[in-house]
């Protein structure tokens, strides 16, 4: 890890080492707008859906009466330029090295986004800025960018039918794990004949943490601030045994990984995976073979009763007859974690 030239990580192989290297600094805020921290300031830091609160456009299960989930936070414009349109720039929030660039709007619900890779506390993460004018011209994938370094412009820029009004202006940020790197490999055995048009940076190779959480989090610890010590603090809802003895995620994430000395000793042959309501996996447990004697591919291990009856949260586990199951959308969520290509 001596700068550019050296590869960042198995995830980024090819990308310069020089802006992802370890850092302690928390991560900055992408514009000027830092009501969020202030008292009363959500509805001028948050822009929510037409015709809804400022809440809709926080993390979470603010949509739709709770049953959408909102993967990131929007952050209301500061600036206009003379025809009303808003002009902030939009900066780096960390160290990063750019992964991906989508400038065709037509191709995604995001519009014109971006995405950067940065590595914080050892931690590989990226964040994600949607809804651009433009990424910085010249920006491409490769390219290591500076914390506060101005990557695009605010715009209202997307592929739905509703279009962004200059009013709710904002960016949509997402702070993110990734699921797997392997995901257009995935799709095309999975999903043959649909399309995709981001490849392996395709929105559900990615799943996020709450960005405001992080900011508010940073403000309270100051120095003691701790991502790692943030994930691992989710709440859990349930976890989840699948069979398998190489799981990217644990390889991606060794933070995460807990030690089993049954495993240790005998051979990880699967892996319980502690799942919060978003099902971000923020614990990994290996387990040995005798471990898993009797289980199928994927077996519910365990429910919490009292978080699975909270509105809001994604139903991967299902109970029938009385028996908590894996769903058919948590089957493909932890067939695509568990996915190897040939």
């Amino acid at each position: 890890m001596k700068g550019l030239g050296v590869l960042c990580w198995g995830g980024l192989a090819g990308l310069a080492l020089g802006a992802c290297a370890a850092q302690d600094r928390p991560f900055g805020f992408p514009t000027a707008n830092r009501a969020l921290l202030e008292s009363g300031g959500g509805p001028r830091f948050f822009v929510g859906t037409a015709g809804k609160p400022w809440t809709s456009g926080m993390y979470g299960y603010v949509r739709s009466e709770g049953l959408q989930f909102h993967e990131g936070i929007d952050i209301r414009y500061l600036e206009r330029d003379s025809k009303g349109e808003p002009k902030d720039p939009i900066r780096a929030v960390a160290d990063g090295v750019v992964v991906y660039v989508n400038a065709k709007p037509s191709l995604s619900n995001y519009g014109c986004y971006l995405i950067l890779a940065h590595r914080v506390e050892g931690i590989e993460i990226y964040s994600l800025y949607a809804h651009l004018r433009e990424v910085r011209p010249g920006l491409r994938p490769g390219a290591a960018v500076r914390a506060g370094e101005t990557v695009g412009v605010m715009g209202r820029t997307a592929n739905t039918r509703s279009v962004i009004s200059k009013e709710r202006a904002h960016l949509h940020l997402e702070l993110c794990l990734r699921l797997t790197d392997q995901y257009a490999a995935w799709h095309r055995q999975r999903d043959p004949g649909q399309r995709n048009d981001h490849g392996d940076w395709n929105g559900q190779s990615l799943i996020g943490i709450d960005p405001a959480a992080v900011y508010r989090a940073q403000a309270a610890q100051g120095a003691g601030f701790s991502l790692l010590r943030l994930i691992q603090a989710q709440t859990e809802v349930c976890r989840v045994l699948v069979r398998g003895r190489d799981l990217g995620w644990a390889r991606r994430y060794p933070q995460l990984v807990a030690a089993n000395p049954a495993a240790t000793r005998e051979g990880v042959a699967g892996y319980e995976l502690v799942l919060n309501p978003h099902g971000l996996p923020y614990r990994v447990i290996p387990r040995s073979a005798g471990e898993l004697r009797g289980r199928g591919v994927m077996s519910v291990v365990s429910v919490v009763e009292a978080e699975a009856s909270r509105p809001g949260w994604r139903k991967l586990v299902v109970r029938r007859g009385g028996v908590w199951q894996v769903s058919a959308a948590g089957e493909r969520f932890f067939d695509l974690l568990r996915f190897k290509s040939p």
